[in-house]
């Protein structure tokens, strides 16, 4: 049997309708499965929902009681009651997975509820479930809630670097595609999982900056965690850099095979001008070289040639950017490394006083 999924409630957030109307509390949902985490944002009336349509559809409550409805306080003016309120939707749906009884779980609604695939749906396979979005989904509130909990913080950052990955893969096909709607549907998957994945670096670093100042985590962490972020964001922008441009392989799926008029125009033009290339040459013609002389076609390719070195240009400055956040990342790790020694050496030194100490009891004992 598998583990139950951990859950979890770890913090609240006020949402605002974009019709202006009552803010209400939303508790962020964390669900951490073996391979993937996921955020859900719910409001407290959904739970509500939930635990009626539970108790109708199994035939008696669910194992834990759900916090009682408040008729005096407001989430929204008494951090205590939103407090209270999280640990007690936390402790039922805890409850609820890690209970022996699977009646609950086993229900469309609490299915539903936590955006679980049907028990005996199709969508169980695993690429359904990759098709289906499942991991941190893709929305921005649920996202920017996800980023400021140190945990989910992680999965999220794991999240973005995938995102990142299958545009580098996308590129890599459009550059290798010699027809045009393979590389045009490539460039267009890059280019929508590059947006996806820069606004996850987005939330990441908001998050971050919301832990900090809520004093979260550790200076330390919080330079890891910053490393890593400017680590993704040279990342993104050299694979931007890339998705802007068109690899000669596209070009040429673009132009496809000269026509019959291309060709004879280029033989009027070799007969008639007594500059013109003739069939065979090395380089191909295309609509810029057609009309140049020899000087004018070795001027363009000196042009091309002035373009490539500022585009390696670029490439160097990335390169060498990742390298010194490299060496600030083993300095990082050196350092604890140290710290960690020591910490074994001071404990190693307190077990013989402790042993000692021990030694001493037994003989006055």
């Amino acid at each position: 049997m598998a583990p139950p999924a951990e859950i979890s409630i770890p913090t609240t957030s006020l949402h605002t309708p974009a019709d202006k109307s009552k803010p209400y509390t939303l508790y962020n949902i964390t669900l951490r499965l073996p391979l993937r985490t996921y955020v859900h944002q719910k409001r407290y009336s959904e739970f509500a929902t939930l635990h009626q349509t539970l108790t109708s559809q199994v035939g008696a409550p669910p194992p834990a009681p759900l916090p009682a409805k408040s008729w005096f306080r407001s989430t929204l003016s008494s951090p205590e009651l939103t407090e209270d309120r999280r640990r007690g939707l936390e402790a039922y749906l805890r409850a609820i997975a890690e209970s022996p009884d699977r009646r609950w779980r086993d229900t469309p609604a609490w299915r539903t509820f936590m955006g679980l695939p049907g028990l005996n749906s199709a969508s169980n396979s695993a690429a359904s479930v990759r098709g289906g979005g499942y991991g941190i989904p893709n929305r921005d509130a649920a996202n920017a809630a996800a980023a400021q909990d140190p945990g989910t913080w992680l999965d999220l950052h794991a999240e973005m670097k995938r995102d990142f990955q299958e545009a580098r893969r996308c590129l890599a096909r459009r550059d290798a595609a010699t027809e045009n709607s393979v590389a045009l549907e490539a460039g267009s998957a890059a280019k929508k999982a590059l947006v996806k994945g820069g606004a996850l670096l987005g939330h990441l670093r908001d998050g971050l900056k919301a832990m900090e100042e809520a004093k979260r985590l550790g200076d330390g962490e919080i330079r890891r965690r910053k490393d890593l972020l400017a680590a993704a964001r040279v990342d993104r922008d050299g694979l931007e850099k890339l998705s802007s441009t068109i690899s000669a392989s596209a070009k040429a799926a673009q132009r496809g095979p000269p026509s019959a008029s291309d060709k004879a125009a280029l033989i009027g033009a070799a007969a008639t001008k007594g500059r013109g290339r003739i069939l065979g040459a090395p380089l191909p013609e295309t609509e810029q070289t057609r009309e140049l002389d020899n000087q004018g076609v070795a001027q363009l390719q000196k042009q091309l040639m002035q373009d490539q070195d500022q585009d390696v240009e670029a490439l160097t400055k990335i390169i060498r950017r990742q390298r010194e956040m490299a060496e600030a990342i083993n300095r990082e790790v050196e350092e604890q490394t140290e710290m960690l020694d020591h910490v074994n050496s001071q404990a190693d030194v307190l077990q013989g006083k402790v042993g000692v100490a021990k030694n001493r009891v037994k003989k006055i004992s």
